[in-house]
């Protein structure tokens, strides 16, 4: 069964509403995708001129690209560009999209609108390489996504009527990699760039986590792996129809990895790449973008989710590395949405059974990414934006703050210790203790309780974690009921001492808000929940343990030898309020969202066989610690 578009949907541009605040499968996705030119909102072309034109690189490729122009030609405008490897679509010239841009307001002030499928992809010439590494120090023909973003910014400046010279570029996910992207080797006329949940790094973004192949993204590395010879504006990749909607069963009936071959062939050239390079190897650290950004010019804004599933990785430190590494205009804003939502029109926002606020995507796109392009682009450029250099929601009190940096000047650093009778406490038993689990790899613990397909598992980031704190093989470790607030402002440092009776496990830490039992519901709550006491989760991260001491060189556990085993979680800002409890789980399966480690040490687990898979019995040391990030 052909599932086309789901991506162009679920990580693109994401102008169109979602109907549902839950996740959105296949057949959601297809449906909505199909909405895009019917849609009766017809703004766009009742007031834009639509043209299609061929850009051609330095090496002679010719890119497809689409150019939104007002129809009031009285004035010049600034030029706002989306690089994608989702397409342009709708193609031809008297089609046109419901919306335009990054937002309706920028739409509908007049701005013009770029789009462009990148090298190899739809309707551009080319050969596709999926995060094409950057080449430093270009010499002749050689090219790259910053070569293509710079001959296309020279062509539209010279060649697009009514335009002012200035010129901006955004995107959402891989699109906002491509955004990231135009900052190196940056063309003049590039004044403002937002990533938006950029991909940093595919080996920590989305498809692999520390290590860790995330099953739950297996289907999409067919977008990604399958080539394409001659330009097309028609589907040209498959998902695969595993003929059930139960994802955590067909999962467990093909393991190991291997089996999963059958769906695939070596045409998929990604899925390809992910098998034969298993670790942190040159393969990804060239294709990796983080390390690229410095000395960078153009005034940058990242923006992210606190519940994206996919992609907290890249604009966190997307961020932190430019701010470390430029003096350029640097901004971050992230607020309580999965992925993308923030580009959405939704009026009330909620992720699974927990509501944020109303109007906060709204909020953004008027009075944060508007003020900020529009200071760039339009001429205002020498003034102050009014915007802060951290604009962060507060997921625990449910509020926007400003800070001056971020993390915030003001924190401290806390340890807090994980004791035995599932204690959390600030300080740690003398004597030696632990607190042992089973862990059997064909029994994995579900990452959600929810068991429907989904591309981009959005609910489970704040799910209820009562179904996993009671199950044997989780270790659950929470305070007493916190006499004041606790607002965690940054990163968070796991600190583990483990021993294992096998040579290989997963390591799965979890932060969790428990409500006190008084809490009432929202309408947004699953029918079979109650908020009394609900387990909500705040962050999770996951860590392949042959890697805690390299990504590059991995190495067994020696059974049954205390171990350090170290993972960070990526930040939070997040108010435990008085009343509630601060709960740590630890685990060592998080199924199928990521693959289910055989607990024996293989070279590569895509080539682990069924008798590799073994239970066996892990420990956690009473001197282990979690590093909080504190807000004073």
């Amino acid at each position: 069964m052909i599932k086309r578009l789901f991506l162009f949907l679920a990580i693109s541009i994401v102008t169109i509403s979602c109907k549902d605040t839950r996740d959105i499968n296949l057949t959601e996705a297809e449906t909505e995708a199909n909405k895009v030119t019917a849609s009766v909102d017809t703004y766009a072309k009742d007031n834009y001129t639509k043209k299609e034109v061929t850009i051609e690189m330095r090496d002679g490729i010719k890119l497809h690209t689409t150019i939104y122009s007002p129809k009031d030609t009285s004035k010049t405008y600034p030029m706002l560009m989306m690089r994608t490897p989702y397409s342009c679509r709708p193609y031809g010239e008297n089609e046109f999209k419901s919306k335009i841009g990054p937002n309706k307001y920028l739409m509908e002030e007049g701005n013009i609108m770029i789009y462009q499928d990148v090298r190899g992809r739809w309707n551009s010439e080319g050969v596709y390489d999926n995060m094409r590494a950057y080449i430093p120090n270009k010499t002749g023909n050689q090219v790259d996504e910053a070569s293509d973003t710079y001959d296309t910014i020279e062509w539209l400046v010279n060649n697009v009527e009514n335009n002012n010279g200035n010129i901006g570029t955004y995107g959402i996910s891989y699109p906002g990699f491509y955004a990231t992207y135009s900052l190196l080797d940056s063309h003049p006329a590039l004044k403002a760039v937002s990533p938006q949940a950029c991909i940093g790094d595919f080996f920590f973004d989305d498809f692999i986590h520390n290590g860790a192949f995330l099953l739950s993204y297996w289907r999409a590395t067919s977008v990604f792996g399958y080539m394409k010879d001659t330009p097309t504006k028609e589907a040209w990749y498959e998902f695969p129809d595993i003929g059930t909607e139960d994802q955590y069963q067909f999962f467990l009936d093909n393991m190991p990895l291997s089996k999963l071959d059958d769906y695939y062939d070596e045409k998929n050239v990604f899925m390809t790449q992910l098998e034969e390079h298993v670790t942190y190897d040159d393969f990804w650290q060239k294709r990796g973008i983080i390390q690229h950004l410095k000395d960078i010019k153009p005034a940058t804004m990242i923006v992210g989710g606190q519940f994206d599933a996919e992609d907290l990785y890249g604009p966190y430190n997307t961020y932190k590395s430019i701010e470390a590494n430029s003096n350029n205009y640097n901004t971050v804003v992230f607020g309580p949405w999965s992925h993308g939502d923030w580009a959405r029109s939704r009026e009330r926002q909620v992720i699974g059974n927990v509501h944020f606020g109303d109007g906060l995507s709204d909020y953004f796109q008027k009075n944060i990414e508007t003020k900020f392009f529009n200071h760039f682009l339009k001429g205002e450029a020498n003034g102050e934006t009014g915007l802060a250099e951290a604009h962060m929601f507060d997921t625990g009190k449910k509020e926007w703050q400003s800070f001056e940096q971020w993390p915030p000047k003001n924190t401290t650093k806390e340890s807090w210790f994980l004791q035995p009778n599932e204690r959390l406490t600030q300080q740690a038993t003398r004597n030696i203790a632990t607190s042992d689990f089973i862990s059997d790899p064909k029994k994995p613990v579900p990452y959600s309780e929810d068991i429907k397909v989904v591309f981009t598992p959005r609910k489970f980031m704040t799910d209820d974690q009562r179904f996993a704190s009671r199950r044997p093989d989780v270790l659950t470790f929470e305070t007493e009921i916190l006499e004041n607030d606790i607002t965690l402002a940054g990163d968070i440092l796991s600190k583990l001492n483990v021993s294992t009776t096998g040579t290989a496990a997963d390591w799965i830490v979890k932060l969790v808000d428990v409500y006190p039992a008084d809490t009432e519901n929202t309408d947004d709550v699953q029918d079979h929940l109650k908020l009394s006491n609900y387990h909500m989760l705040v962050r999770s991260e996951t860590l392949r343990g042959r890697f805690r001491n390299s990504m590059t060189n991995p190495e067994p556990f020696v059974p049954n030898q205390k171990t350090e085993v170290n993972l960070k979680l990526q930040d939070v800002f997040h108010t435990f309020k008085k009343g509630h409890k601060i709960q740590v789980q630890v685990q060592s399966t998080f199924f199928p969202y990521i693959d289910a480690n055989p607990q024996t040490y293989v070279d590569n687990i895509f080539k682990a066989k069924e008798e590799d898979f073994k239970a066996q019995t892990h420990k956690v040391y009473n001197d282990s610690s979690i590093e909080f990030t504190i807000l004073k």
